[in-house]
């Protein structure tokens, strides 16, 4: 596998990815509407709106798109980056794609120059972003009115 900076061209792919992970692997952890709601905001445009202020980045294996994310600014700080929109498609789960993600994020420089990274996880991902170091945000590891859990974690 290998993974490589987004492209244009990776929209639609990208954007089915997510809507596929959101339907099979978070359908566990949230009511249908949530989970409806996530597919119809993770458009290919939404997806190339994201990766226009982010370092966004693809796992591959062969041509197909097997994983995605990204990190950029917090609210603009230099010194506060966040991670956004990391999925890996249900099958590849658990077989190293996720935490090739990680590290790839955690290379990047708007990783490198931050003294706090945040991540707002799903209630499905939590687990997972604890295992690679990121605790609960001030303790709370209920998710919010936003369905997410803040997680973070310092350099």
């Amino acid at each position: 596998m290998l993974i490589r900076r987004y492209e244009q061209t990776d929209a639609e792919a990208v954007s089915e990815l997510i809507r596929t992970t959101v339907r099979i692997s978070n359908s566990k952890d949230y009511p249908p509407e949530v989970v409806d709601a996530l597919i119809g905001i993770e458009t290919p445009e939404h997806v190339a709106e994201r990766a226009s202020w982010t370092h966004f980045y693809v796992v591959c294996d062969g041509n197909a798109i097997v994983g995605c994310g990204a990190i950029g600014p917090f609210w603009g700080k230099e010194d506060e980056s966040s991670l956004f929109t990391i999925f890996v498609l249900p099958e590849y789960q658990g077989k190293g794609v996720g935490r090739m993600i990680i590290d790839t994020l955690e290379k990047d420089e708007f990783f490198l120059r931050a003294r706090r990274i945040e991540i707002p996880a799903s209630v499905t991902g939590a687990p997972f972003y604890e295992k690679m170091g990121y605790g609960y945000k001030n303790g709370i590891t209920e998710p919010d009115e936003e369905h997410i859990i803040r997680m973070e974690k310092f350099r």
